[in-house]
């Protein structure tokens, strides 16, 4: 599902992102200029990076 609209960044972008490294909205800004047009998926960012915080490493 595209998380970001403007940039054309799905949720699995983001979280193979996080899986490599990424571990804050700055970051997953920095790698697909993310919440620089309209801002409305940064709440969706934050969710992501705490659903992933709190997920269990497979």
């Amino acid at each position: 599902m595209y998380i970001c609209v403007c940039k054309a960044v799905t949720d699995s972008q983001i979280l193979t992102a996080i899986e490599k490294g990424a571990c804050s909205r700055k970051q997953l800004t920095q790698c697909f200029g993310l919440g620089k047009e309209c801002g409305k998926c940064n709440q969706e960012v934050i969710a992501l990076l705490k659903q992933a915080a709190i997920a269990p490493a497979q």
